[in-house]
């Protein structure tokens, strides 16, 4: 993804800028539709935000799964953060019915997110969040309907260095994973997509 510090206002401190430019600078698959996004105001004095939806498949624009990932900054610091700046995403996937009822799902789900963060290389401390399923299946005049699955996970980490580059990489390949997308082989670098994507 181009660099891109869109949206921050004059005044902000520059480790923040600093750390916004790295996000920015991460490269995703061309799979995931990335945009900037409204942020929250009150978690911290200063946020940034990203939001993406990973299509697989390019000719129905169905995206397979959708996340967004929270950049949060206060100068002062946050004692349940143990550091200044901290990470929260929420994502959510779709699955097939049989995965959803795999009880070891949410365990797996969890180190989507923890296992990309190590691939990555991405040093953090006092991560935290939870990992839910939501099955449906019609009944009634519904009982037709095709049963569906998905998977919505909320986790939060401190960055333990001010380049996020790496975090936003382990947040993509997350994404990525939930979709059900295989890893890209070794070696093979990344081309974004230039498509944006679809209004909503």
């Amino acid at each position: 993804m181009a660099r891109s510090t869109e949206g921050i206002q004059p005044g902000v401190p520059a480790v923040f800028e600093r750390a916004v430019e790295s996000l920015h600078a991460a490269r995703f698959r061309p799979e995931v539709h990335l945009e900037k996004t409204a942020a929250p105001k009150r978690l911290a004095p200063h946020t940034h935000a990203l939001s993406a939806d990973v299509v697989v498949d390019e000719a129905d624009d169905d995206a397979t799964a959708t996340g967004r990932l929270v950049l949060l900054y206060d100068p002062a610091g946050q004692e349940a953060w143990h550091g200044e700046f901290r990470l929260v995403t929420y994502l959510r996937a779709n699955l097939e019915p049989e995965m959803g009822s795999d009880p070891l799902l949410l365990a797996v789900g969890w180190t989507w997110m923890i296992d990309a963060l190590g691939a990555r290389l991405a040093p953090y401390t006092a991560a935290s969040g939870t990992v839910t399923r939501v099955a449906s299946e019609g009944f009634g005049g519904m009982a037709g309907e095709l049963a569906s699955a998905e998977i919505e996970i909320r986790a939060s980490w401190t960055p333990l260095e001010p380049d996020l580059t790496p975090h936003a990489l382990a947040w993509g390949d997350a994404l990525t994973t939930a979709a059900g997308l295989e890893p890209l082989p070794t070696g093979v670098v990344a081309i974004p997509s230039t498509r944006r994507r679809r209004s909503r």
